[in-house]
């Protein structure tokens, strides 16, 4: 089979395999909290820690 060729069999096998099942009886979990985060430093001192890290 030449480069570009229709392939009816490989068009049947791929699309079989891509098949989703549309059955969403099962609800979506929900999640309830907070998140937080600490960058930890501030602004300047991350500059600072970059220029450092360029200037090696």
């Amino acid at each position: 089979m030449s480069m570009g060729a229709y392939d009816e069999d490989e068009h049947e096998r791929r699309e079989a395999k891509t098949r989703v099942d549309g059955d969403f009886a099962e609800e979506r979990s929900e999640y309830r909290g907070r998140v937080t985060y600490d960058s930890g430093e501030s602004a300047e001192a991350l500059l600072d820690q970059f220029k450092t890290i360029k200037d090696d």
